[in-house]
């Protein structure tokens, strides 16, 4: 069972890097369908209403937030978080460069860029 917190960082990361570029209907999809397995209705609520503040700065925002969250989580944590942004951006068969910039950028924040470019390499 995943806390308040972690449902709101798994939510706002999905929610960020799918409005990167302008969200489709299959993130959408996603997006929703993240929010019934993970129980977190309000948290999708949040995290929407947290990018569409300001589109042009969600991303910014979105790694600010998440870096006071997630600096304090173990490793294997951290790895789980990028890839699954990683998986979820795969859905549709291709990352944009827009998205894999910003997912490095995260890596970075995160001290896992390693273990993605490993994930990507795959």
């Amino acid at each position: 069972m995943k806390s308040t917190e972690e449902k709101k960082v798994y939510m706002l990361l999905k929610a960020v890097i799918f409005h990167y570029h302008g969200l489709d209907e299959q993130e959408k999809d996603d997006l929703d369908k993240t929010a019934e397995e993970l129980h977190a209705p309000e948290e999708y609520k949040w995290a929407l209403e947290f990018v569409s503040q300001d589109y042009i700065t969600a991303f910014d925002r979105a790694r600010n937030y998440l870096n006071d969250i997630i600096g304090d989580y173990q490793k294997e944590k951290r790895i789980d978080l990028i890839n699954m942004v990683w998986q979820a951006n795969n859905l549709k068969g291709y990352v944009t460069e827009m998205e894999a910039t910003a997912m490095l950028k995260l890596a970075k924040d995160w001290n896992v860029q390693h273990e993605l470019i490993d994930l990507v390499m795959k």
